[in-house]
């Protein structure tokens, strides 16, 4: 990073973080110089604390989430895994820890950690696909398939690679130990590798009497109590590093230090679970993703607290409710939630490969742990990581608390500038096969000083029809490495925004950093529940130092089947603008300007046949149709990290001014009612 950089993101910290980071920096030079000793041994009988599963559990295993993991882990016994957008296929049998699939390069295994510019691609190359295979979850699919099977090669092969990664990666040296969040992870990796192979030949050679394991471990704890993130990086980041930690000290209490750690931990948790959650129960990031690495990292914690007798309860089962319930009132007919903030398919936990039904297993979870309310949406919950979570905790008397639970599917997060408009207004959990679904942003832009998650999209748009992205949001692409793409995934235009002025609405100061945010303001919702038309009307402050509002209306006609969106600018004079909208990746999009209106005619099939319908478009602007373009960047959707492909996006181009309406309406052919389409 250049210096300015530094300088603004000084700029976002309070004077006691300042304090503390000059506190941390002086404890890295210090522990260069003087590295705690790691101890070699663990006090005797601390081993017996280990909570194996039950072999009734194993044995009660979906047949279908048995031959998934088993399949998943038979490919990583022939070196093949998918990772992000890639197919890794180098992993047999050791795993090439420092490799990028990217660039080609290898990230340094040496060196102190707190001097490997691990920003830098040119040294590290892309650093998510460096760390991500030393989070260990390809290892715990191996584990759960020697746990379900009995089968030696699986549990063989972990114990090559997780010696391997012990071996190459010595305390505080290399790539693998810059971040904390990825100590944190790989902890609750380790928790499950040594429940999982419970009653292996190899396993107590492999963990309690293994000094380079016992010595990994407490510095893996040691490292986090000492390095924890605070202040502006206390996001989604110390929740990962104190999970972890809470979870190890549970687990593995074989130091004089663990009582303190899991105390500690213990003590973050209830404060920051409740201070990330809104009340409405969405994540506080803003970022849909970023809502189930949370959920799952929370959960990973609270079953190893309940499990070891160290309950966190109701002070973090209560949020841990209220998430569960927004998940299950945001999805569409399909069971996927919004697209909204930045998405890197973190996990908090794998017992199959990343390509699992993540939300499925989320909503199975919850139904299984918290309880379902009537109006929840149907799930399968066959994935074994749904299973096993649940039955650990099944026979123990759990203190959720009296976290209120809606009786009626929320459609309107208030608190968090999160609105869903359906076009149906039944409370019923089944969702009509065709639904309208549209989700509206108008709350703040993102969490903490930096939200360094969030992207420029205050009152932004989906449109999903039938659970099939019609008007999508863009995803997130990229995070290091290649800034001109990162900049267009988080732009104003590059989502179904309005920009004005040939700017963003927020400003960005790096990947991860903003230095001003946009505020939507939410001035009434009505017909959520009830009526012929459902409608949000927002607004944001993103242009307010120049004097600008912007409105926005998003109106579904349940009768006509339409999307009715309104734009007007208060205080504008023939101000410059920009208004953009982007198709899924499913979406055929013809503009025909031939006519007295310029429409855009749409067709996409999906499991219900072939579809189409017409976006009329407003004629005060300049209309014109992108794909996958590059000079300069327009037309592309990202639908898992590091994959971009071309879709279709329109950009209208002009001027507006103050009491001037921006009208745009997206017309479906297929209306009828929800018997006439198979309800």
């Amino acid at each position: 990073m250049k210096p300015a950089w530094y300088l603004r993101r000084l700029a976002s910290m309070s004077p006691a973080e300042v304090l503390q980071r000059t506190k941390d920096a002086s404890a890295k030079k210090q522990w260069e110089r003087n590295a705690p000793t790691l101890p070699t041994t663990i006090r005797p009988g601390s081993a017996d604390a280990m909570a194996p599963l039950p072999r009734a559990v194993l044995d009660s295993v979906p047949d279908a989430a048995l031959k998934s993991t088993v399949a998943d882990a038979d490919d990583l016994l022939n070196g093949i895994w998918p990772m992000f957008d890639r197919v890794r296929d180098d992993l047999a049998p050791d795993t090439p820890w420092f490799h990028c699939l990217v660039t080609g390069r290898t990230a340094p295994s040496t060196g102190y950690f707190a001097s490997v510019p691990h920003r830098d691609e040119n040294v590290v190359g892309n650093i998510k696909y460096v760390w991500e295979m030393s989070r260990h979850q390809h290892l715990t699919v191996l584990a759960a398939a020697y746990a379900l099977t009995g089968d030696d090669r699986y549990a063989e092969r972990v114990d090559l690679q997780l010696r391997s990664w012990l071996a190459q990666n010595p305390f505080l040296q290399g790539t693998q130990w810059t971040s904390a969040i990825e100590v944190g992870v790989r902890l609750i990796s380790w928790v499950w590798l040594r429940r999982l192979l419970h009653g292996w030949s190899g396993t107590e050679d492999l963990f309690e009497n293994n000094p380079d394991f016992v010595g990994q471990l407490w510095g893996h704890q040691a490292y986090l109590e000492r390095f924890e993130s605070h202040g502006t990086s206390a996001n989604n980041h110390l929740l990962a590093e104190v999970a972890g930690l809470f979870a190890a000290a549970c687990t593995f209490p074989w130091f004089e230090e663990s009582t303190r750690w899991r105390h500690h931990a213990a003590t973050v948790l209830k404060r920051e679970v409740e201070l990330q959650t809104f009340r409405s129960g969405l994540n506080k990031e803003l970022a849909s993703e970023y809502h189930g690495f949370v959920l799952e990292l929370v959960l990973a914690a609270l079953i190893e607290g309940e499990i070891s007798g160290n309950s966190l309860g109701p002070v973090v089962w209560e949020p841990t409710t209220r998430m569960f319930d927004a998940l299950a009132a945001t999805v569409d007919v399909h069971g996927e939630p919004p697209r909204q903030g930045d998405a890197d398919e973190g996990h908090g936990l794998l017992l199959s490969n990343a390509h699992y039904p993540r939300w499925d297993s989320l909503l199975a979870t919850g139904a299984n742990i918290v309880g379902t309310k009537p109006w929840w949406p149907s799930y399968d919950g066959t994935d074994l990581r749904a299973h096993v979570w649940a039955s650990l905790v099944d026979d123990l008397e759990l203190n959720l608390g009296s976290a209120y639970r809606p009786a009626r599917r929320p459609s309107h997060f208030r608190d968090a500038g999160v609105t869903i408009l359906r076009d149906h207004a039944t409370d019923e959990a089944e969702l009509r096969p065709d639904e309208l679904w549209c989700r509206i942003d108008h709350g703040p832009h993102g969490f903490l000083a930096t939200a360094g998650h969030a992207h420029a999209d205050a009152l932004s748009f989906e449109v999903r029809h039938g659970g099939v992205e019609i008007l999508a949001d863009p995803g997130t692409y990229c995070y290091h490495g290649e800034p001109e793409w990162r900049e267009y995934f988080r732009s104003t235009v590059g989502h179904n925004c309005l920009e004005l002025l040939g700017r963003d609405q927020s400003q960005a100061e790096g990947p991860f950093l903003w230095s001003k945010h946009a505020t939507g303001i939410i001035d009434e919702v009505g017909g959520l529940h009830s009526g012929d038309t459902a409608y949000c009307a927002a607004r944001h402050d993103g242009y307010r130092s120049d004097g600008l509002m912007h409105h926005r209306l998003v109106e579904i006609d349940r009768t006509q089947r339409k999307v009715i969106v309104v734009d007007n600018v208060e205080g504008a004079t023939n101000t410059p603008c920009r208004l953009g909208l982007h198709f899924g990746p499913t979406v055929d999009v013809e503009l025909d300007s031939s006519g007295t209106r310029t429409v855009a005619r749409l067709r996409w099939s999906s499991d219900l046949g072939d579809r189409s319908g017409e976006m009329t478009l407003d004629d005060s602007l300049v209309w014109s149709l992108h794909r996958g373009e590059e000079q300069p960047i327009f037309g592309w959707y990202s639908k898992v990290f590091g994959d971009r492909r071309p879709t279709f996006a329109l950009v209208g181009t002009g001027t507006v001014n103050d009491g001037h309406h921006l009208r745009n309406t997206l017309t479906f052919a297929d209306g009828g009612t929800a018997e006439e389409v198979g309800q």
